[in-house]
């Protein structure tokens, strides 16, 4: 799994971070055992709050898939709320990437005991025939 751009620097690191830190509030307000609709109202209302740009629940084109969040447009946020994240949650959160042209998501799994954002980055088709 890649987490940084071809030249191996991390992508959009300050956002991020930020990003991540709001994660962990709304976990530790609302725990680990949540539905992931009350984890997204609370990003989105702590999100309208600092006046940061985002979309909710977007359609990406006409591939019929569906992202929790694009913030800023630089940014995919998906929200899972399963007791393991699985090798096919991060196949969906890199076919968001490719569909949107969006070089980064935070998958993040609301279930855990102890949040681990987990940083996915889009794998280009010179970088993917490179390596596969």
């Amino acid at each position: 799994m890649h987490t940084n751009d071809t030249n191996g620097k991390l992508i959009y690191p300050e956002l991020s971070y930020f990003l991540s830190g709001i994660c962990f509030d709304v976990h530790n307000e609302l725990g680990r055992y949540g539905r992931e609709k009350q984890y997204g109202d609370l990003i989105e209302k702590k999100l309208q709050n600092i006046n940061l740009p985002y979309k909710r629940e977007f359609s990406i084109g006409k591939t019929g898939n569906v992202v929790d969040f694009v913030i800023e447009d630089k940014i995919i946020l998906e929200l899972k709320t399963k007791p393991l994240i699985v090798k096919e949650d991060y196949y969906q959160t890199q076919r968001y990437l490719q569909s949107s042209k969006i070089r980064l998501a935070l998958l993040i799994n609301f279930r855990n005991r102890y949040l681990k954002p987990t940083r996915v980055v889009r794998i280009d088709t010179d970088v993917r025939n490179k390596f596969f």
